[in-house]
């Protein structure tokens, strides 16, 4: 399977502080707030689809110091994450998984946001945010466990502070407001990125986020993954404006950034992270890509768009775009990708071995750590419960 085949602390401001820039245009210059109506779209890039490198004065400096060697682990992260998502598909179809949500197309925007964060950040992600969980260092196999049946989420999230898959639409955006809001009254510089997609912006849970946020200038980045489907429902029917534009109306930026570009994605990211943690509150990106599979296993979205769409889309592809640069600017040779290959087979199969020796789910583990010192109606239900497995036995018994 060849990679391209699938296709010191410093203070925090006052709530009225300076907002920031709304954007810049993918020529790299800065955008007006007010863009006139019909106009395109104002679009973060720093790679072409061909993998030409674009200066960006706005942007260039977040990245201005990575070597060849980061930009081919960058690489790395995408051709992995990939690869994993591709085996998590292929293990659902043969029965083993009950249901997967796939990443094809997101990796740029999901490695550059992730691989943005410092130790001390926390994400709250959907549940589709495999590449940044892989950039966490989360085992991919922890995800897995879930989509199987066997546990309630897979993994400790304060252990590389990444909050459990949230399947609720919106609710995470909630959960990040709350903790970034905590993390701010703490004193904490780190910040919060809550991930959500398109879709999720409908809901209202994302709005009361935004105006908590930017009400009590939390230090949270809101990282939308524009995939332009909401299941079968396209971005053109939820919103008569650019999604990043909406942070205007709740007084904080909005930056559309190239989400099949992952130096743009992670340059972006840097920025809006380091708004947060000086003290500046929230930011929206909206990495604008393109979901290039189904909406999950039990969706066909061939039923609600054409070809024409997807191949326009795959010239794009995050993967391709990156090696065109590495090949032509950085000199990577044959070997490097040689071995990546070899590497990522190693993962499928690894991938594949864990899932089916993972082992049936403790009948009591519902119970446990829904209150973090217990509680008395937890204790009653766990009795009960135990009872009636219990009654089982007796009745074999008989």
């Amino acid at each position: 399977m060849t990679v391209e085949s699938t296709a010191a602390r410093t203070p925090r401001r006052s709530a009225g502080s300076k907002t920031g820039s709304t954007g810049t245009k993918a020529a790299g210059t800065r955008g007006r707030a007010g863009a006139k109506k019909g106009a395109d779209p104002e679009l973060v890039q720093l790679l072409t689809p061909e993998g030409k490198r674009v200066k960006n004065a706005e942007y260039d400096k977040y990245v201005a110091g990575i070597t060849a060697e980061e930009l081919r682990g960058l690489y790395r992260d995408m051709v992995l994450t990939r690869r994993f998502d591709a085996e998590a598909t292929s293990l659902q179809r043969q029965g083993e998984l009950g249901l997967w949500a796939s990443l094809l197309g997101q990796e740029a925007a999901q490695i550059g946001s992730g691989r943005a964060l410092r130790d001390d950040d926390y994400v709250f992600p959907t549940y589709r945010e495999h590449g940044v969980a892989w950039c966490r260092g989360v085992d991919p196999t922890n995800l897995l466990g879930m989509f199987r049946g066997v546990n309630n989420g897979g993994w400790d999230p304060n252990g590389n502070n990444f909050h459990l898959y949230t399947i609720v639409i919106g609710s995470q955006t909630l959960h990040a407001t709350g903790y970034a809001m905590g993390v701010a009254k703490d004193g904490a510089d780190s910040a919060v990125i809550a991930y959500f997609g398109d879709g999720a912006s409908s809901q209202g849970d994302v709005a009361e986020s935004f105006t908590f946020s930017a009400v009590y200038n939390a230090p949270v980045v809101f990282f939308c993954q524009n995939n332009q489907w909401a299941i079968s429902e396209p971005t053109e029917k939820q919103t008569r404006v650019p999604l990043y534009q909406r942070a205007r109306g709740f007084g904080f930026p909005g930056v559309r950034v190239d989400g099949n570009d992952v130096l743009a994605c992670l340059a972006v990211t840097k920025w809006a992270l380091e708004r947060a943690r000086s003290g500046e509150g929230p930011t929206l990106v909206e990495a604008y890509t393109y979901r290039m599979g189904a909406h999950t296993t039990s969706d066909d979205p061939t039923r609600y768009r054409g070809d024409e769409e997807r191949l326009a889309w795959e010239a794009k592809d995050p993967i391709l775009r990156l090696r065109r640069h590495l090949e032509s600017v950085h000199h990577t040779d044959e070997g490097f990708f040689a071995e990546l290959e070899a590497e990522s087979e190693a993962l499928g199969k690894r991938v594949r071995e864990a899932v089916r020796a993972m082992p049936d789910p403790d009948d009591f583990a519902i119970f446990e750590n829904v209150y973090a010192d217990g509680h008395a109606l937890v204790d009653e239900e766990r009795a009960r419960f135990a009872a009636y497995q219990a009654s089982f036995a007796d009745a074999e018994g008989v």
